[in-house]
């Protein structure tokens, strides 16, 4: 059994699980969940304040020596010759690199094998799913994923464990697959605060300790996609805002710029136009060993005009230049993490509309489990705060986390 989420006192401890405990679990539960690509069970950690925590890495992200397939076998024999910017970080803060974890193909909406460890038959998201699910599952203490629309909140929703997207830029990006240079974000996944602020102290090179807001000012955002929420989502949503109220926190409802309407849109053409100029010479060169959905990605990318695409970037750059108005209202808002608990089946990924417009902003988000659907899936929320405040963020996040629903698996 992995260890709880939170320590004997209530309070977030900087703690992980032995490597052999993390093997065991991967030998007990790999053969269901196949979150795995490459797993060196070699592998040893360092001196520094990630000291032997086991983290796992999405097949995207080069680590020297080990398989970089993107999801595809047209990159099956790929070896990194060196750690990724970031994994080189972590490492040297002591981090133990396990191994790959399953990506969507490049990092798209193709899925791979992984299946929710919550329930098997049911998706973990994408594009992110296997390191959402090694976390979820115990067999990792931390892991790395990437953000283009809704790639960490969105499995760490399906998953119910912690995912992080910090501020556009913040991680380096050094040694990670492009595919679209205005959105792409690297991104963690935890069962553990304390280890998500310690992993984005070490990517950021940045240890700040603000302090904590002792009344926050909530806002209520239900965002212009609020109707794709299920009934379970409301619900859940408006009685985790309550048990904040509760809490003496200051609540209240705020409504996005009407600009933001447009957004989410916006974003998805920047997506696929951008992946079609980083990535459509995959698809020229080799028609054959593509899937159907990344295929019609590119070819759809490739047939937007330049001046929607350019409409769509200077939207992008207007509603990023909205950030301040909308948060002077509130120190964090509050948003689904996903329109309900994982879909069933493997065959596609979930939708990213409720992760879009934070990603097209390039806003810190930090998703949680906040209470669990009558099919004992997970039911996921985010708060979000102003670019560049992550380490405000994290000081501010115990007060949010101390009412979340963690469950073991």
């Amino acid at each position: 059994m992995m260890r709880p989420c939170f320590g004997a006192t209530g309070s977030w401890a900087l703690e992980g699980m032995a490597l052999s405990d993390c093997l065991a679990r991967i030998d007990e539960r790999d053969a269901a969940v196949r979150g795995w690509v490459h797993i060196d069970r070699s592998a040893q950690g360092g001196a520094g304040p990630l000291a032997g925590l086991v983290l796992g890495v999405k097949d995207v992200i080069d680590v020297a020596g080990m398989p970089t397939t993107h999801g595809s076998p047209i990159y099956a024999d790929h070896r990194a010759l060196a750690d990724a910017t970031s994994v080189a970080r972590l490492r040297a803060a002591g981090a133990v690199v396990l191994g790959k974890t399953v990506t969507a193909e490049f990092a798209t909406y193709h899925p791979g094998p992984t299946a929710n460890p919550r329930n098997l038959a049911h998706t973990p998201g994408g594009s992110s799913s296997g390191s959402a699910a090694v976390v979820a599952d115990g067999q990792a203490d931390f892991a790395l994923g990437t953000q283009t629309a809704g790639s960490v909140i969105r499995p760490a929703s399906f998953c119910g464990t912690l995912g992080f997207k910090p501020t556009f830029g913040r991680y380096p990006l050094g040694g990670v697959l492009e595919t679209a240079p205005s959105l792409d974000t690297l991104g963690l996944f935890a069962r553990n605060l304390a280890v998500l602020g310690a992993a984005d102290a070490v990517l950021a090179q940045d240890s700040a300790s603000p302090i904590a807001v002792s009344t926050l000012t909530i806002g209520l955002c239900r965002s212009p996609l609020w109707s794709l929420a299920s009934a379970p989502m409301m619900d859940a949503f408006l009685a985790f805002a309550a048990g904040l109220q509760a809490a003496d926190h200051c609540v209240i409802d705020i409504e996005l710029p009407a600009p933001f309407a447009w957004l989410s849109a916006a974003q998805a053409l920047i997506h696929r136009r951008e992946a079609a100029l980083m990535l459509g010479y995959i698809r020229r060169d080799h028609p054959a060993q593509v899937s159907a959905a990344f295929a019609a990605m590119i070819d759809q990318g490739e047939a937007e005009k330049e001046a929607d695409y350019q409409a769509a970037l200077a939207l992008q750059r207007k509603c990023t230049a909205l950030c301040p108005e909308v948060f002077a209202q509130a120190d964090l808002l509050l948003v689904p993490g996903a329109p309900g608990t994982a879909p069933a089946g493997l065959s596609a990924t979930g939708d990213p509309a409720f992760q879009r417009i934070w990603t097209a902003i390039g806003v810190p988000c930090l998703g949680f489990p906040a209470a669990w659907g009558a099919d004992g899936l997970p039911l996921g929320l985010q708060i979000i705060a102003a670019p560049g405040t992550d380490r405000q963020l994290f000081a501010n996040a115990p007060a949010i986390l101390a009412h979340a629903a963690f469950r073991e698996i």
